[in-house]
This record gives C-alpha cells, structure tokens and sequence, in this order.
C-alpha cells in the first residue's frame, strides 16, 4: 500500500503532535504515525511539569546556568539559552490551546503555580497537578484530530527511511519516505513524503527497569544511524531515582517535585542519607540521587529504600499530588502517612540523532525533535522538566525550516519502490525473538548501567554482536513483525551506547566508569558517531 504526504512525523509524543499543529496552521499536509494509539508514548507519563522563568525573582540567566551545571560541561550554550527564553512563549502556547496549568497567584508572575525540582535554583516549573504530561498531550491531541490537515495511522511501526540521491547535489543523499509495519494487517506501508520528522522517544526499554512505556525503543535513533546520520552522547542515559517499587506497579515513576517539595529520602531503618552524598540532599541533579540510592542499596543489601514526603500534610499532597496518591494507595501505600518505597530505573536518553537548532539532520528531508535528537541542549545530564520544554520549543522552530525547505525543494519525486517480501517467509521460531529480548534488557541493566566498569562494557559489547548477527539473520528470511523491529532498533542503540560509553575514560554526568571515577578536562567534547560502510 502507498500513502503520500507532504510531511511524515514519525512518533506521536509532545514534539510530534505539536508540530504538526503547527505546520497545519500553515496549510502543510501532514500524517503522524504511531506505534499504538495516538495518546501514547513517554510524553504522556511526565509528572513533573515544564521549566519557564515566569517568576520576577527568577532570570533567564539563572534557568541557563542550571541547565549547564546539571549537563556537567557538555551542554551548547546556543541551545540551553535557545530553549530557556522560548520557555515563557512556549508556557503562552499551551495556555492558549487550552491547557489548564495549576494557578497560584502569590508564586508567579502570569499566575502560575510554580514546583521547585532537583537542580533548579528557583521554583520555575508550571504544571497540571502531577500529571502534565497526560493534560498537555490529551489537549493537543484533541486539535490533532479536529485538524483537516492531519491524519493519524495507528499502529503502525515504521522499519526504515527511504534514502535517495539529491538532485543536483554531489554525493548528498535526501529522504524521500518510510515503511511502516501495519499492525492491524501485517502488511507494509510504503510512505512517501517530502520530509519526515523522528520524534520517537528514547530508549530506555534497553533496561531491565524503566520509567519508559513499552514503546520507547530506540527506534528513531536506530533508523537514522542506518541511513547514515550520526550519533552523539549516548552513553548518558538518565536514571530517575524514585520509581515505585512494587512487584505489580510496572513503571509508575515518583516524580522529581516530590522531593522539591521537602520529600526525604531514608534507609530502611528510617535514617536519611542524601546529605553524606551531595550539599543539595534530596535537591541534587537526578545522576547524584540516582548513584546515591545505588550505594546505599548495594552497600546495606536494600532492595529499596524509601521516600517520605508525610510531613506536607493529607491536604496539600492530595493537592499536589492526586495521581501518585491515588497509584500508591492502589497498593496500600498511603504517602500521607508513610513513605513510598522507591528504586531507580532507566528514565530518558541524553543523546541522540545530531541536530541542529532548527531539528535538521546530516540528510536532507529528515528532521529529528524530542528525545531522539541531540540538540546540544541536555549535555552530560538533563535538568528536571526541561524535556517537555524542548519539545515544545524546537517543533516551534523546526517548523519554518521546513516550510523553507518544501518551498526550495522539487514537488515530490517519483514513487519508491514496495517493500519487497518475495524473500522471506513466515517465521518458524518467535520464540528466540522473545530470549533475546529478554537477555538484552538484563546484561544492558547488569553491564551499562548506573555504575559502569570497562569489563562490564566490553562483555556487554561481545554479547551484543552475538545478538545483532542472530537478529540480522532472522530479519533478513522472516517477515517482520512489532516485535522483531523493536528488538532489532533496541539492539541496535544498546550497541551505539557501549560505544560511546567505552569512548568516554572518565566519569562525567551519567556516565560513571569504577575505572575513570573523575572527570578529565580533555574529554569536555561530545562522543560523536558516524555510520560506516560495516555498520
């Protein structure tokens, strides 16, 4: 089956949805592709809220200065003061669509209630309760769909870009489209289009442990890297320190403003710790939290310890906090009377596809937003509510860069040729998909996790090319199923972030290494990747 559009997006998170909200305001035709259904995917789980200097006490100045300590010397500053002063704009957007941020007239200037999370010198993150994500997404997901200029195809897994030569270029290579996987058909979809845009998220569905919803796997990262985009900073994956501990509570995540709020971190025997770790305590950037919590449970033999947010009182955390009230008491956990036991878990991918500021990739016609991309924004670690932020804010950008782009380009060049089955058959053994996948989130969780050692990497290393050769055979005589894509884009970001981690000999952000424990000035650089012919 053929689709034609004048722009793809690839993802249907914040990044995704708002620039084709965007882009329709300008009369481009666009259709969004998503894996399940459109409310879906890790933006819609954000708790805390999105970062904004909206307080007059507050500055741009300050918001950069945080953002580039949390990215422990490796943020752009372009990038970071890029972001920041769009944030009030982009806080204004929201507003106006719709979304309804939780008011307080004493903290903020336009009204806002600020939080104060991990990291942040001031109270600048506005939110919806603890569940902003879930009101920003559901609020522009209802313009998506009242938009003439917007289609939407469900379950559909896209398997890779389209690469073709430029006309009239040198040796450059464009986009011209996607296959995507039906899921409701088992067919494949040719699409073709005139830019896509990946906005797929993370990939922290490698580890055994996550935030992440089922679907953050890696996808865009690994469908740029095998059309020839490069890579960069992979190796710093970001561990939220509070997820729920519970054996039937999945990936419900605590979130940062908890601690912002004066939440405590304690032992089992009710001793806090955070202090012998870091002068900010509980208020540290997520790495110190998240390292701290590991000591502590590795060293006591904890299987977690436990987060005491009671002295706020029923009230204000009712107010607060209705969401994660209402989960944990679901489990008999009542968090104004006791605290919530807590483990850390794989959370949000700082690097990604290289972009610019305008989202744009080394090919033409592909522009990466979110998570996927590495923008220069996020550094060696990300400040608490700046994703959200981002998204916002580089679809804003991205999408006059595109309007420049389709109005210099050719109209949209010939068809692309089917996805060609004629080789493959139907698969005899599912079952090695499904060990594979498994064996790979537990030696990601065990090997190049919150504390890495170079043996660690390198035996994480070997059975990854073990894993790709086994995936590559099986990719290449069977036809695909979601499962298969996604083990074989998992596998093949996991292999991007032991490279990159193994190019880094010093600890630096997220990345701690028992054989580098400090930073080295020399290495204050991005760990760049580029595809070649083997790769």
């Amino acid at each position: 089956m053929l689709r034609e559009t004048t722009v793809a997006i690839v993802g249907s998170g914040l990044a995704g949805i708002s620039l084709a909200l965007r882009l329709a305001d300008q009369g481009v035709s666009c259709l969004i592709l998503t894996k399940s259904e459109l409310a879906s995917g890790s933006s819609v789980w954000a708790q805390g809220g999105i970062a904004a200097v909206l307080d007059p006490q507050d500055s741009f100045d300050s918001h950069v200065q945080d953002t580039l300590e949390a990215g422990a010397g490796l943020c752009h500053e372009a990038a970071v003061r890029t972001v920041v002063e769009g944030a009030p704009a982009a806080i204004r957007w929201l507003s106006h669509a719709g979304v309804g941020f939780d008011e307080d007239d004493a903290s903020a200037q336009e009204g806002l209630h600020l939080a104060r999370e991990g990291g942040h010198s001031h109270r600048r993150v506005a939110h919806v309760a603890d569940t902003t994500g879930r009101a920003v997404v559901n609020t522009l997901d209802r313009k998506v769909l009242a938009s003439p200029r917007i289609s939407v195809l469900e379950d559909h897994t896209a398997i890779d870009l389209i690469v073709d030569p430029v006309k009239g270029g040198s040796n450059r290579q464009g986009v011209a489209g996607l296959y995507a996987l039906d899921g409701k058909t088992g067919t494949v979809t040719t699409i073709h289009a005139q830019a896509v845009v990946l906005a797929t998220g993370g990939a922290s569905k490698a580890y055994l442990y996550t935030s992440n919803p089922d679907s953050s796997t890696g996808d865009g990262v690994a469908m740029a890297w095998r059309a020839g985009c490069s890579v960069a900073n992979l190796e710093f994956v970001q561990f939220h320190p509070t997820c729920l501990y519970h054996p039937h509570a999945g990936n419900f995540l605590i979130s940062e403003a908890v601690r912002g709020e004066g939440g405590k971190l304690l032992l089992p025997d009710g001793t806090p710790f955070m202090t012998a770790h870091d002068g900010r305590a509980e208020l540290a950037p997520r790495d110190i939290v998240a390292r701290a919590i590991d000591y502590e449970m590795k060293k006591g033999g904890h299987d977690c310890v436990y987060l005491d947010i009671s002295h706020l009182g029923a009230g204000k955390i009712k107010q607060h906090f209705p969401g994660i009230y209402e989960r944990c008491l679901s489990f008999s956990i009542d968090i104004t009377r006791e605290p919530v036991p807590v483990v850390p878990a794989a959370h949000y991918t700082c690097g990604g596809i290289t972009t610019d500021l305008d989202g744009r990739t080394d090919l033409e016609g592909l522009y990466a937003l979110g998570e996927n991309a590495h923008s220069g924004l996020h550094g060696a670690n990300r400040l608490a509510s700046n994703s959200l932020l981002e998204c916002i804010v580089f679809s804003e950008r991205a999408a006059p860069a595109i309007l420049k782009q389709l109005e210099s380009s050719r109209a949209i060049g010939p068809r692309p040729p089917d996805w060609d089955e004629s080789q493959v058959s139907d698969p005899d053994e599912l079952v090695v998909v499904a060990h594979n996948w498994e064996e790979l989130r537990r030696f990601m969780w065990d090997y190049v996790g919150i504390v890495r050692t170079s043996r660690r990497l390198q035996r994480a290393a070997n059975r990854l090319h073990l894993l790709h050769e086994e995936i590559r055979d099986f990719y290449s005589h069977f036809r695909v199923d979601r499962d298969l894509l996604e083990l074989r884009n998992l596998v093949a970001v996991s292999e991007l972030i032991v490279r990159c981690a193994a190019e880094r000999r010093e600890s630096r952000g997220l990345h701690f290494t028992q054989d580098f424990p400090s930073p080295v000035p020399g290495q204050r650089h991005d760990t760049v990747l580029r595809p070649s012919p083997k790769d």
